[in-house]
């Protein structure tokens, strides 16, 4: 391995036809990005139409968790089944198939009379959303065989994923000012009625390797398997009982499924999934410090958006203004990240945003009980810009080490590891700020036992407890929560700023140059799907 920090370019041949010739890769990029925003825009859009669903629709309890939860639950357990399918059918064809799925559940959503209609439309939208993530990073993997070009599209790719998380809130909270709830499923409709025929005319059909059947006793053990793990860890995260049969059981099949199919795919002269990627260094390392970063940051900004608004006050829509920096920072970082990779080298890009990230969360320790609006602009533009520098050098160290013919696996891996550790980090953190936050509410003055109990669930309980006490005794209850509540943060950003440091460190054995290498190359013409084949 070259021991320089700057891009090693070896002598390479390739053959590339019209569809990834001069500008038609860029019009490809364009769709694809358009497809990635989509779903980052669904994954975040009905956080704050919840209220509105909840006044219409009156779900219960459990019926309102599933309306949360199901799509990211559905989505995370179906990526490697449609991932690995991409590479054997064509990953055009399954793209293009979440296309119209998505718009058809879109509608579905928009006009739902019950909640279990909600429920079934936004599984549908799972599954759609599980069709099309995998699909955009292989395609893109093999319309830019060049690493150097790749890089670049991938860091606009990225910048485009951290615009739909960011502008989801912003625009359900516009059009609920405007229209009804199901508005904000409407949206997706006309982006998918352009889509579908944009990308069957410019996206060029690949596949990767078609030798032996398709393992589908392997991807439906797969699917179940990341969905009782993915479900358990959900229900953790929102402070459910380990012990509790709901958790616990899905958890240990989820386990064991994931167990055995990986002792099949070892077996099968034609695996699913080609674990022998992760016997490379690179590949490894760039799929833990996915799940590590993701493990740190996802909680702490859900927390962190409970500060906002609970602690200083903040409405919805200044909340999402004020966490909009950390957002600008990571499409900076994005965009920029091709240039400081070719620079830096991929061990060292990743070091210094985690090592960064970790900085940005050790500075936001200073929050307190009042709002600090320049601390909190600093601490987030540099939480973003490290965030986004760590995420975009870990995917492309993945997505460059797997195989052309296994790309739409090796992008399924990446994005499960993703939706893993963001659901594990939701879980880890939230018990620790639980853990710190509940001691600060035993023994206020003049507040009985059972209320303390309750308000120490969490911060909005503890507000409705102290508003049916009144008197001195709320406003004791109410003082003592906020400042728990800000105790609580503290300890959960240090435990969040020790992780990240951790990720630096595993990201000393990633490469430490960026090697542009690459094997001849064909990309088909967008206009004949059936004889097009694409290898890197």
């Amino acid at each position: 391995m070259s021991g320089t920090t700057t891009a090693t370019v070896r002598p390479r041949r390739r053959t590339v036809s019209r569809a990834g010739a001069g500008a038609n890769r860029w019009v490809v990029l364009v769709v694809l990005c358009v497809s990635l925003l989509l779903v980052a825009l669904d994954a975040t859009v009905l956080h704050v139409a919840v209220p509105a669903v909840t006044e219409d629709l009156k779900p219960g309890a459990m019926e309102l968790l599933w309306i949360v939860d199901v799509y990211p639950l559905v989505c995370a357990s179906l990526l490697i089944l449609f991932g690995t399918l991409g590479d054997r059918v064509g990953r055009r064809r399954v793209l293009l198939l979440g296309y119209a799925l998505f718009g058809i559940a879109s509608a579905a959503a928009a006009v739902a009379p019950s909640a279990a209609a909600l429920i079934g439309a936004r599984a549908l939208l799972g599954v759609g959303g599980a069709m099309i993530m995998p699909a955009t990073l292989s395609i893109l993997r093999q319309v830019f065989p060049d690493r150097r070009e790749r890089a670049l599209a991938i860091g606009i790719w990225s910048a485009v994923a951290a615009v739909g998380a960011a502008v989801g809130p912003l625009l359900g909270g516009f059009l609920l000012e405007h229209f009804w709830w199901g508005s904000v499923f409407l949206v997706n409709i006309p982006l998918m009625l352009v889509s579908l025929p944009v990308g069957r005319f410019f996206l060029p059909e690949s596949r990767g390797d078609r030798d032996g059947p398709w393992d589908v006793v392997g991807a439906l053990m797969a699917a179940a398997g990341l969905f009782g793990v993915v479900f358990a860890v959900k229900r953790l995260g929102g402070g459910e009982p380990a012990a509790s049969a709901l958790t616990l059981a899905p958890l240990l099949l989820g386990a064991v499924l994931l167990v055995l199919f990986v002792r099949r795919q070892r077996r099968r002269a034609f695996p699913l999934v080609d674990l022998r990627m992760f016997a490379r260094p690179a590949f490894s390392t760039a799929v833990g410090c996915i799940v590590l970063a993701m493990l740190a940051l996802v909680g702490l900004e859900l927390i962190a958006a409970q500060y906002l608004q609970l602690v200083l006050g903040l409405s919805p829509l200044q909340t999402g203004l004020r966490l909009l920096p950390l957002t600008l920072a990571a499409m900076a970082a994005g965009l920029a990240g091709a240039r400081m990779l070719r620079r830096f080298g991929p061990r060292r890009m990743v070091c210094f945003g985690f090592c960064l990230t970790a900085a940005a969360v050790l500075t936001l320790t200073a929050m307190g009980g009042a709002d600090n609006a320049s601390l909190l602009l600093f601490g987030f533009l540099l939480l973003g810009f490290g965030l986004e520098t760590t995420l975009f050098g870990a995917y492309e160290s993945m997505l460059s080490e797997a195989p052309a013919a296994q790309a739409g696996g090796a992008a399924a891996i990446g994005e499960t590891s993703y939706q893993l550790g963001a659901g594990i980090g939701i879980a880890l953190l939230g018990s620790v700020m639980n853990a710190a936050y509940a001691p600060g509410l035993a023994g206020v003055p003049g507040v009985p036992a059972s209320a303390s109990a309750a308000a120490g669930h969490s911060l909005g309980e503890a507000y409705a407890v102290a508003g049916r006490l009144g008197g001195p005794a709320g406003s004791a209850l109410r003082r003592a929560a906020r400042d728990s509540y800000v105790h609580g943060l503290h300890v959960t950003l240090l435990v969040s700023g020790g992780l990240l440091l951790l990720g630096a460190v595993m990201a000393l054995r990633l490469p430490r140059a960026m090697h542009c290498e690459d094997a001849p190359v064909e990309v088909p013409a967008p206009r004949e799907p059936e004889r097009s084949r694409v290898s890197a």
